[in-house]
């Protein structure tokens, strides 16, 4: 029997991380920082502030300084012109169809109010996405106003099982006008503690009936649990055997609260006493350690490599060292199945959503392909989070999406690098020397700018006063105005800062001076002998690049004196492959070829098709070397 445990590691003002444990290894982690609590499932009433009928949805205020995001898919009936809300909850858990959908201008207008909920986080610069259709969950059941109906959980696919629990649904005494879905949690539960946890259910709605009547809009109507109550609430299961809390207002908020729901799970609550940190003394700690990792090794010694992208996370499956067969065809296969266990594990524990690339080990054989597609939708049932998954196309692509609730681990704990602005490249120390000339050029055209200080890196310092001293003098004496290089530790390695003075010595701002002037008076070139740039190659250089050449040695193609060559008489005119005086290697004159093959395409092809000698018996004639007709 295994030992499935539940690890909360509370922090007063500063954090709780919840860690889900089977034998000892992590199986899911959950943190949330107080600073910055998740508004994942709030319900607020907001104000519409936008309506674009162009993308059917709407902007709402919802006073928490961003606006959300509406989409029409998400609007509920009783906002549709002259609906009756009884008529429109006819379906639990089914959005209106699309034909019968008004258009959102129609339904909603600017100013109005509207009670929303808050379904997924912003993520970049997109703000909030927001839902009319409210549910609020319990330890057993979710409660969902304006919809008149009763489902069971989508995650209970028996339906024997199914029918048993619509059966429990109906011994209930269900308010009017509330749609309930029965979790998968409250499989095999009494009575009584369904009563109790639809009691509980009522006093948060009628809360929040109170809130909305009073105060101003937009405000917080009901507010999501902390992660303390929600782990209690979701992810605690018939197969946990303890739940381990190190604190003890952790603790006594945990029994108070499963007390209201679930009297008999209390016996499960344990206190860590111990001063050593929680996560240690369970070794949960190092295992942390791997989730940020790029790469996650195999039992078999291959690996996977995880990439987080804006549009969507890459899964690429490499073999490594994995050889338990000799067969090809088999190590893929196995190292597929550890890869598929070992994927839909990452995805819970880096909360990853969104669409999910996977790059499997090719295989050839169709059989295995569909045993590892089966494996990978078995192991995706124990997710919280919906999934859909796609076959494996023929390139060896596992496609699938997972609904995204939260920010991943890696958006939480961490921010783009200031230096490589998270693309993990840096450029090149001489690229940048490069890209600092250029624009050091464009900074000296400016007609106010005298002198300008250039501050670098120590490395592009190096390139600037090294291998670009001799360019960074001419563009100075070109355009008869001072240049400094200055040296500072604080500069990234890739930037380039410029700081430009007047005559007077005052600071000239860049950012307000345009400096990149159109081309005028643009001339054709005329070659000469280099004189009229003379003076600007220093004579220490020319000298440098003389004695740089040593007889015998090549010279630059560019630095070479061409050859005065006697032009005869038709070498201007472009030779040929087919002309009759071409040779070949060895020297002899080259046959020109006469026709072509196929049909209508012979030796005498110059001539019209009915004029041409038709002899349908000489198979083996053709032309010799001297062009002349010889016989088979």
């Amino acid at each position: 029997m295994s030992n499935n445990q539940m690890i909360i590691n509370y922090v007063p003002g500063d954090e709780c991380r919840v860690a889900i444990v089977e034998d000892g290894k992590l199986e899911e982690l959950h943190a949330e920082r107080f600073a910055s609590a998740s508004r994942v499932g709030n319900i607020y009433v907001g104000k519409v502030t936008n309506v674009e009928a162009s993308i059917q949805a709407a902007f709402i205020d919802f006073g928490v300084g961003e606006n959300g995001f509406l989409h029409y898919s998400d609007l509920h009936p009783r906002y549709f012109p002259g609906e009756d809300v009884e008529e429109t909850t006819e379906r639990v858990g089914h959005k209106t169809p699309r034909r019968e959908r008004p258009p959102i201008q129609h339904c909603l207008k600017r100013g109005q109010e509207i009670t929303v909920q808050v379904l997924k986080e912003g993520v970049g610069t997109k703000g909030p996405t927001l839902t009319s259709y409210l549910s609020i969950p319990g330890r057993y059941l979710v409660m969902m106003p304006q919809m008149d109906k009763v489902g069971v959980s989508r995650k209970v696919e028996d339906e024997e099982q199914r029918a048993k629990m619509r059966q429990i649904l109906d011994q209930l005494d269900l308010p009017e006008g509330f749609g309930f879905i029965l979790r998968t949690a409250g499989m095999d539960r009494t009575k009584l503690e369904l009563k109790r946890d639809l009691a509980y259910l009522q006093r948060l709605w009628k809360d929040m009936e109170r809130r909305r009547d009073s105060g101003s809009k937009p405000r917080l109507l009901y507010s999501e649990s902390d992660l303390l109550v929600r782990a209690l609430r979701d992810l605690l299961t018939g197969e946990t055997n303890e739940v381990v809390i190190d604190h003890e207002v952790a603790l006594d908020r945990a029994s108070r609260f499963m007390k209201i729901v679930s009297p008999r799970s209390t016996t499960k609550l344990l206190h860590f006493p111990g001063k050593t940190p929680i996560f240690h003394a369970f070794g949960i700690e190092p295992q942390i350690a791997l989730i940020h990792a790029r790469e996650v090794p195999l039992p078999s010694g291959g690996r996977l490599v995880i990439d987080q992208t804006e549009a969507l996370v890459a899964i690429d499956v490499n073999s490594g060292k994995s050889r338990e067969s000799r067969d090809a065809e088999e190590n893929a296969y196995r190292t597929n199945l550890e890869a598929v266990d070992e994927i839909c594990r990452q995805l819970r524990l880096r909360d990853l959503g969104g669409i999910v690339v996977n790059d499997l080990i090719d295989m050839r054989s169709l059989a295995k392909r569909r045993e590892i597609e089966t494996r990978f939708k078995e192991r995706l049932k124990r997710d919280k989070a919906r999934t859909t998954t796609a076959n494996i196309s023929p390139f060896g692509i596992l496609e699938m999406t997972r609904q995204r609730m939260r920010g991943s681990h890696e958006s939480v704990h961490f921010v783009d690098c200031p230096t490589c602005r998270g693309r993990g490249l840096v450029q090149r120390p001489d690229s940048v020397a490069s890209d600092a000339l250029r624009e050091l050029a464009a900074v000296l055209d400016i007609d106010r700018v005298t002198k300008v200080e250039i501050a670098v890196a120590p490395r592009v310092a190096g390139e600037l006063l090294s291998s670009r001293r001799q360019l960074l003098g001419r563009i100075e004496r070109s355009s008869g105005k001072h240049v400094d290089v200055r040296v500072s530790e604080s500069v990234p390695v890739d930037r380039v800062s410029f700081y430009a003075y007047d005559a007077a010595g005052a600071d000239i701002d860049l950012t307000s001076v345009q400096h990149h002037k159109k081309p005028k008076d643009l001339k054709p070139w005329q070659t000469h002998d280099g004189s009229e740039w003379a003076d600007e190659i220093p004579a220490a250089a020319e000298q440098e690049a003389d004695e740089a050449h040593e007889p015998g040695e090549p010279t630059h193609p560019i630095e070479m004196d061409l050859p005065d060559v006697p032009v005869e008489e038709g070498d201007d005119r472009p030779v040929l492959a087919q002309d009759d005086d071409s040779h070949d290697r060895n020297g002899r004159k080259r046959r020109r070829r006469r026709g072509g093959r196929g049909r209508g395409r012979g030796g005498e092809g110059d001539q019209p098709r009915d004029q041409r000698d038709s002899r349908p018996d000489q198979r083996g004639g053709g032309r010799g070397r001297d062009g002349q007709a010889r016989d088979g």
